[in-house]
């Protein structure tokens, strides 16, 4: 098949509006995310976070600088306000350069995300730490 552009999904929630808690999650979802779909950084060509409006403290893209993304596009918006939508969540939408098919990459929902996307049972019982370089 040969290498593609694929889009990977993901999506948390984050505890309450505050710079280290938006960070945290951002980066233990961003942790989760490559390692279940066997990603390197170079491997991401872009990324783009989006917060519910609730959460405006702090820019998801700046705990991805802190892992070492600083060669990867980063953009960073809010979701639409849809009444009765997933307060205080983070989502992600990842480029990356894989010959791996779209069937066989894992989207990732933690926390209270997993309501979501029900049809999507990932499930980790060691969700990875992300560590700072």
């Amino acid at each position: 098949m040969g290498m593609r552009c694929r889009g990977i999904r993901g999506a948390t929630t984050v505890d309450v509006n505050t710079p280290e808690a938006i960070l945290e999650a951002t980066a233990e979802l961003l942790a989760e995310m490559m390692r279940a779909n066997d990603l390197l950084i170079d491997d991401v060509a872009s990324a783009y976070f989006t917060t519910t409006r609730d959460l405006n403290a702090e820019f998801p893209a700046v705990a991805a600088n802190k892992l070492g993304w600083t060669d990867v596009a980063l953009l960073c918006g809010h979701e639409m306000e849809v009444p009765g939508s997933l307060p205080l969540c983070l989502r992600i939408l990842l480029h990356v350069n894989t010959e791996k098919a779209a069937r066989d990459l894992a989207h990732v929902y933690l926390r209270g995300a997993t309501v979501l996307r029900p049809d999507r049972t990932y499930a980790n019982d060691e969700v990875t730490e992300a560590k700072s370089p």
